[in-house]
């Protein structure tokens, strides 16, 4: 039915462990001559099957969509798209009248590697970060509109910058099923413009609801900084928390009009808020000690293991200058969402500088992402997100 690509001898071991690739290097050799995003048969050096998925070029040669023997069809992807949209609805966050915004599907983590969906309202925005969901992502769409019942109603496909451009792909942005010009979406009650067209990633990062939540349950009375604050999502909910006084900035200016669009959708008129285009680190050297509630909310350091030192160096440096500034008595939401960032990796380098600052700290909370991500348990490196929440005497 499909190819067939065979295994050198032992190198189904991970497999056997359900971990979803293959790498190029296990391969022995390939019957046919696939297209990248075909989908091949794995087999054993024996010819024994033990999964089917896509075919790519590159390190990772196939990201395994099923190690049952199965055709890769219409029930396929539905099946897979019910179980992703009915664990949504069972943790609360889908058909939910006081939330919209959610991750339908996250890759490895729901079975599907290489795909991301995030909803927002009745749009669902995909993202492929392989060339097999590019080649299906007709059926995929179709699969999310069947299963979701009329709750998302549009799709928009987003994937010119997350898909190998040596593949030719040509792949364009916009809407592949229904169309809306409606970008608001409603997250825990509160309001966010989600800009899909041209913002980061999906258009929002919907990873820290929970941590948002937790954020405004510390903020009453506080003078918070949002650093890196991109759509203003923590500044908000401080604000709704009850801080005293709320400073989003971002190296973006165009971050920065989102910021203030988002808090005229939820506090319109109100002066508790200022929003500042500017660069972190010069930020931080500037400003004086009037915080003490601080969000360090990081892009990605680092993307590969080869730049992990620098990240570590730069965690410690941006943490360092907080400890440095933050009012005693002061609370720090920290994070990092590079993957090749493990836990210890980071806390050590929060540790560093804590040490640095000469400050007692102490850990409040250990945060992660939350349940609309899920982490397949064969694979651990779907776990990217990490967090600490410190008390700093």
């Amino acid at each position: 039915m499909y190819k067939k690509l065979f295994l050198r001898k032992g190198k189904e071991e991970s497999l056997k462990r359900f971990h979803p690739w293959v790498f190029s290097g296990a391969i022995h050799h390939i019957e046919g001559d696939p297209e990248e995003g075909e989908i091949v048969d794995v087999l054993t050096s024996e010819g024994e099957f033990i999964a089917v998925g896509h075919w790519q070029i590159g390190s990772i040669a196939v990201r395994v969509l099923s190690f049952e023997k199965r055709d890769i069809d219409t029930s396929f992807w539905e099946e897979r798209l019910r179980v992703a949209y009915e664990l949504r609805c069972a943790i609360g966050v889908a058909r939910n009248p006081i939330n919209n915004t959610y991750r339908l599907v996250h890759g490895e983590g729901d079975g599907l590697p290489g795909l991301i969906v995030d909803v927002y309202g009745k749009t669902a925005v995909m993202q492929a970060h392989s060339v097999g969901m590019h080649v299906n992502r007709n059926d995929v769409a179709d699969a999310i509109l069947k299963v979701t019942e009329g709750t998302v109603e549009n799709i928009y496909y987003k994937s010119e910058t997350t898909l190998p451009f040596k593949a030719n792909l040509g792949p364009e942005n916009g809407f592949i099923r229904g169309g809306s010009p409606e970008n608001i979406a409603v997250e825990n009650g509160l309001k966010f413009h989600i800009d899909w067209l041209k913002g980061q990633k999906t258009g929002f990062f919907v990873d820290q609801r929970e941590n948002r939540l937790l954020l405004e349950h510390y903020a009453k009375d506080r003078s918070l900084l949002n650093m890196f604050c991109y759509t203003g999502g923590f500044s908000v909910y401080g604000m709704r928390g009850g801080a005293r006084l709320v400073h989003s900035v971002d190296s973006s200016a165009k971050a920065v009009d989102l910021v203030n669009q988002n808090m005229a959708l939820n506090f319109p008129g109100d002066t508790r808020h200022q929003a500042f285009a500017e660069d972190a680190f010069k930020y931080l050297d500037a400003m004086g000690d009037q915080y003490d509630l601080i969000i360090l909310d990081p892009p990605a350091f680092a993307k590969h293991k080869d730049s992990l030192r620098q990240a570590l160096k730069g965690y410690t440096r941006l943490n360092a200058k907080a400890f440095e500034k933050i009012k005693p008595g002061g609370i720090l939401f920290t994070f990092s969402c590079s993957q090749v960032v493990t836990k210890d990796n980071f806390r050590m380098a929060v540790f560093t500088a804590a040490a640095q600052s000469g400050r007692r700290v102490r850990i409040l909370h250990q945060l992660h992402q939350p349940a609309d991500h899920p982490i397949n348990i064969y694979h651990p490196e779907g776990e990217y997100l990490k967090g600490l929440v410190l008390y700093v005497e």
